[in-house]
């Protein structure tokens, strides 16, 4: 897989490995909006597409046992998507289901290391939900004591996340040519998320 970096902090960027195929010989996990994956096996790895959505990428390098999240939405009061969760498409309930899941499996909050993804202009010019979900994840992080060891969010196109959750490593790739298609998606899912859920996810992987 090759990928392109586009980010406003070289120094951060650099962490990432963008050489080699993450996905050869495993079997990946595709976590879409509203969904999480946690994983302690050392052939695991977790993939996402993002738009104006945020992943987070954590893990415990001590405990051994990372995950993703990826969520649409800053925050939710009530979190109810008809009779289905939905809590976990807000980033509140999405970043404390993703700390807790990783704890019960012995992570530590002070080890926790985290990447962060997305959070696009993607739609309209005056859509600014993907600035909103920055600003809430940095808001959050910095209440947990937890600085980003790799922070490549906003610009105007997609990217797809391919994260291996044992060993820490993330590889991005910039989505020019699905950027439209991932922000009709993200739309259509925000238009009903106070009033249906909306089967299936976002699959744009080569």
């Amino acid at each position: 897989m090759s990928a392109a970096l586009a980010s406003p902090d070289p120094p951060l960027a650099s962490r990432l490995l963008l050489s080699g195929d993450p996905l050869a010989g495993r079997r990946a996990v595709k976590v879409g909006p509203g969904d999480w994956h946690v994983a302690a096996e050392e052939e695991a790895v977790i993939v996402t597409v993002l738009g104006s959505c945020i992943s987070a990428c954590m893990r415990d390098p001590v405990a051994r046992v990372g995950g993703l999240n990826h969520f649409m939405l800053p925050v939710g009061v009530e979190g109810g998507w008809g009779k289905a969760a939905a809590s976990l498409r807000y980033g509140n309930f999405a970043m404390e289901r993703l700390v807790n899941e990783l704890m019960a499996r012995g992570a530590r909050r002070d080890r926790m290391e985290v990447k962060l993804f997305g959070g696009a202009r993607v739609g309209s010019a005056t859509d600014s939900v993907g600035q909103r979900n920055i600003e809430f994840a940095d808001a959050y992080l910095a209440a947990e004591g937890m600085r980003p060891l790799v922070r490549d969010v906003g610009g105007t196109r997609a990217r797809s996340i391919v994260y291996q959750p044992v060993s820490g490593r993330a590889f991005m790739r910039l989505l020019p040519e699905a950027t439209a298609e991932v922000a009709g998606v993200e739309g259509r899912l925000r238009r009903h998320l106070a009033t249906r859920p909306v089967a299936g996810s976002i699959e744009i992987f080569e």
